[in-house]
């Protein structure tokens, strides 16, 4: 869970976060899902927010039933396609979802 402040303190992030789904064309549960898959699971190093920033909007359009395949999310966010396979399922997990077996 994370506090109100967050989204405070991560405004460039949630508003990097909304381009993203604007390129991806996600409809609003998507980018609300995103969001607090992001918030929720937010590391504390700069560097590491991009992927599970991408990992979040992913994780979100599968729930949404936006599927994005991986490689689409990945070019959205200028990560690589790894970067979001490595972490979109522990996401899932950590929201306390049940990961697809695939």
């Amino acid at each position: 869970m994370y506090r109100a402040g967050d989204e405070v303190n991560q405004r460039e992030w949630l508003q990097e976060l909304d381009a993203v789904a604007d390129r991806l064309e996600l409809g609003s549960d998507a980018r609300s899902t995103a969001q607090e898959l992001f918030l929720t699971d937010l590391p504390d190093e700069d560097r590491s927010k991009r992927a599970v920033l991408a990992a979040s909007v992913y994780a979100a359009a599968l729930i949404a039933g936006e599927q994005r395949s991986q490689t689409k999310v990945a070019e959205a966010a200028d990560v690589s396609r790894l970067s979001i396979q490595g972490r979109w399922k522990e996401l899932l997990e950590s929201a306390g979802l049940d990961a697809p077996g695939w």
